[in-house]
């Protein structure tokens, strides 16, 4: 693929950009190479623009370790180590590293992220699938497309996930928590604003929530579930400690089965009966567990 000034103008580029390139280069030029050379001359902003509006490539750059002020590459990248960035990093393909990644102000990558070690980040987005071999802290916020796998702790602002979530410590969102699916964590989870889960919300530990807990399915923690809004959940409610609610907010479980298979299906298990137990069958956590 070459880009031109045609090309240019019919994508609508800034005026800045478009004579940036007629006096870089006199005549039509190679993608990677517009990439590259915009990378260098510190206009990593408008590298994404290109592929934005050009979209990815199949080439696969494959390196040792990067460290570098920024990196915008449109293909698949292959690190054999760590990589470090200072500001932007930007892939138009799948970015596999053997060790961590971290990147100053943002990382994005359009197609799958697979981390030997840890993350850290600004704001992080993944366009497929994501995997991170320790734990992850991106803290303006975090968007997975697909299904996000972190084997350690997760710290981040907003988080969006358009499938299944695993965590194998604890999930800390000062934001909103929004899940396609189903959200699992070996730990405890705290929100600081809204928490929902299309599927089904399963923590070893805590969950709270500065706002709703919403979850398609049923909410399992091994202590407290607490939240300062409302407790909503399509079957069972099932707590290792208390289930409360904000004030004049209720508990809603069993919300997606009929009332006779409240028994099996709409239980809200806790030490002590929720005082706002608006539906569902509240019974007690059995002793010892």
């Amino acid at each position: 693929m070459e880009i031109s000034t045609t090309a240019l103008r019919a994508k609508r580029s800034c005026t800045s950009g478009y004579r940036w390139f007629a006096r870089r280069f006199s005549s039509a030029a190679e993608y990677l190479q517009v990439v590259d050379v915009l990378v260098d001359d510190g206009r990593a902003a408008d590298a994404c623009w290109l592929i934005d509006r050009f979209g990815p490539i199949d080439a696969v750059r494959v390196l040792e370790r990067v460290s570098a002020e920024s990196l915008v590459f449109p293909g698949s990248l292959q690190v054999r180590y760590e990589v470090e960035v200072d500001t932007l990093l930007r892939v138009g393909g799948a970015l596999t590293v053997g060790g961590g990644v971290r990147a100053g102000t943002t990382l994005t990558v359009d197609g799958d992220l697979r981390s030997g070690a840890g993350l850290r980040c600004g704001r992080l987005r993944c366009g497929g699938d994501l995997f991170a071999g320790w734990s992850v802290e991106a803290q303006d916020g975090l968007a997975c497309s697909h299904e996000l796998r972190v084997r350690g702790e997760l710290r981040c602002g907003a988080l969006t996930v358009g499938g299944s979530a695993v965590v194998d410590g604890d999930l800390e969102v000062s934001g909103r928590a929004d899940l396609g699916k189903s959200l699992r964590v070996g730990g405890a989870i705290a929100c600081g604003e809204g928490l929902r889960a299309g599927h089904g919300i399963q923590a070893a530990g805590g969950v709270s929530s500065g706002l709703h807990i919403d979850a398609g399915w049923g909410v399992v923690a091994g202590a407290d579930i607490a939240a300062d809004g409302a407790i909503r959940a399509g079957e069972c409610v099932v707590s290792g400690g208390e289930v409360r609610t904000g004030a004049g907010y209720g508990v809603h479980a069993g919300s997606s089965v009929r009332r006779e298979a409240w028994p099996s299906c709409g239980r809200v298990v806790s030490r002590t009966r929720p005082g706002q137990l608006c539906s569902g069958l509240w019974q007690p956590t059995p002793e010892g567990a």
